[in-house]
């Protein structure tokens, strides 16, 4: 018998209060909605970065479910196919031209790079909607994507754009703005909606590809549609907050025991599981002992790894 869901909503709203009054300097309850200058700090401060935390965990989550549905592959992630390693070389090649000031230049290069890997992951696989040649294809382009990367890193032309550089791609909320915010979150949300229309199809995938076209499907139409839905969604994310891992991957995970194996049932769960996630991390990092902050990119990467070491482990082991 399944267990029940877990409240998920119910744990974003607590992640979400937890994120607006955590820091270095704590909110009390009694300073909401007041003349306490501390309500400003919520105001200006928090509430941009809770936002953004709430929509790139989301985006992240529900990406990890579709690409886990689609490829049928528990290791599937949005980096996978390239998209979050191309936006952020988009973003790094802002920065290295020394342009990455501009919120609105940084975030537009990220989305550029994030659509051309999508134009060239299209016409790699052409017509064919073979799952197998999706995923190679983005782990080339993911690979090309990641050496780019290096070589601008080493080519830097002074040492303080090389540590902004490496310090962007640590991957962070920290002093976030509502800028980013309002540029970002119809990104994401059309990303979002765009992939949310992809649960009928990869419910009749889960039967195989033949069944799937049988049912009047088109698998190159999904393809197409997941593409350009994580370029717009894992793009505009990834613009804001640098390369944040590991979340499409975990939470999938974790709730398909509580909700089922069908992957129509596991999209909006993934969704408010990813963002309950980078909002409770995002509120834990904020506590690292003096002046600054653990980045969220490194805290993530330290719970993900393990993880994905035992995924790898346990998926062998079925397979052995």
């Amino acid at each position: 018998m399944r267990r029940p869901a877990p409240p998920l909503l119910g744990l974003v709203l607590l992640g979400f209060a937890l994120s607006v009054m955590t820091g270095k300097l704590w909110v009390p309850p009694q300073a909401f909605f007041s003349d306490d200058p501390l309500w400003r700090v919520i105001v200006d401060l928090r509430l941009p970065r809770t936002f953004l935390g709430l929509g790139v965990g989301a985006t992240l989550g529900l990406s990890g479910a579709v690409l886990q549905g689609y490829l049928r592959n528990p290791l599937a992630d949005p980096a996978v196919i390239g998209v979050s390693s191309w936006a952020a070389f988009g973003a790094v090649a802002a920065l290295f031209l020394g342009i990455g000031g501009n919120v609105w230049l940084l975030a537009g290069c990220a989305m550029l790079a994030a659509c051309l890997s999508v134009l060239l992951l299209s016409f790699l696989v052409g017509r064919s909607a073979s799952a197998v040649g999706f995923i190679l294809t983005g782990a080339v382009l993911s690979t090309l994507a990641g050496s780019l990367t290096t070589l601008l890193i080493s080519l830097a032309p002074n040492p303080y754009a090389m540590g902004e550089i490496i310090t962007w791609m640590m991957g962070a909320l920290t002093d976030r703005s509502y800028e980013e915010l309002a540029f970002s979150a119809p990104f994401m949300l059309a990303g979002a909606a765009l992939l949310l229309t992809t649960a009928p199809a990869l419910d009749a995938l889960s039967l195989g590809e033949d069944v799937a076209r049988s049912l009047g499907f088109s698998l190159t139409r999904l393809q197409i549609v997941i593409a350009v839905g994580l370029g717009l969604g894992v793009g505009a994310a990834v613009a804001v907050t640098g390369v944040v891992g590991f979340v499409g991957l975990m939470v999938p995970h974790v709730l398909r025991p509580l909700v089922g194996q069908k992957p129509s049932a596991l999209l909006i769960p993934s969704a408010l599981g990813g963002a309950f996630l980078v909002l409770t991390a995002d509120s834990l990092v904020r506590l690292t002992p003096g002046a600054g902050e653990v980045k969220l990119g490194v805290a993530m990467s330290l719970i993900g790894a393990p993880f994905f070491f035992w995924l790898l482990w346990r998926t062998r082991r079925h397979l052995a």
